[in-house]
């Protein structure tokens, strides 16, 4: 019986949020950003043993989060208290490839990532190569 995530995430979760809530950030979910969203969590080995029935309640999880004052903060409580340290990388470079997914980053999407970031203490120059290659990624 799965225990009640309603107040926990799994690493995988986390970096599931993270892309999710990236997507949502500019209050415009785009169908270039879901189906990134979506291609991650069927092909990259991180989410080899992912359920993604557990997509719906992630979403709802940040969604909810998103409604409220300091939801913001609460999400990064719970990615904190569940995504380990060598998933930091692995969780920017996905949202950044969401917020690149559709050709443009909007000002919502750059400050959520500055947050990420911060909040994950990455290193300015590693953050700067995740970017570049999200860039040169998704070009057209």
């Amino acid at each position: 019986m799965p225990e009640d995530t309603s107040h926990s995430l799994s690493a995988q979760d986390s970096l599931l949020a993270l892309m999710i809530a990236v997507s949502a950030s500019d209050e415009n979910i785009r169908t270039a950003e879901l189906i990134k969203i979506e291609a991650a969590v069927n092909l990259l080995p991180v989410f080899s043993n992912y359920d993604s029935d557990r997509i719906s309640t992630v979403s709802k999880t940040v969604f909810d989060l998103f409604e409220q004052e300091d939801g913001l903060d609460a999400l990064f409580g719970l990615i904190r208290e569940s995504l380990p340290e060598r998933l930091f990388e692995t969780a920017y470079a996905l949202a950044c490839d969401v917020a690149a997914a559709d050709g443009r980053i909007e000002e919502a999407e750059l400050r959520l990532l500055e947050e990420i970031r911060y909040q994950l203490n990455l290193d300015r120059l590693h953050a700067a190569a995740i970017e570049r290659g999200a860039r040169a990624r998704h070009v057209t």
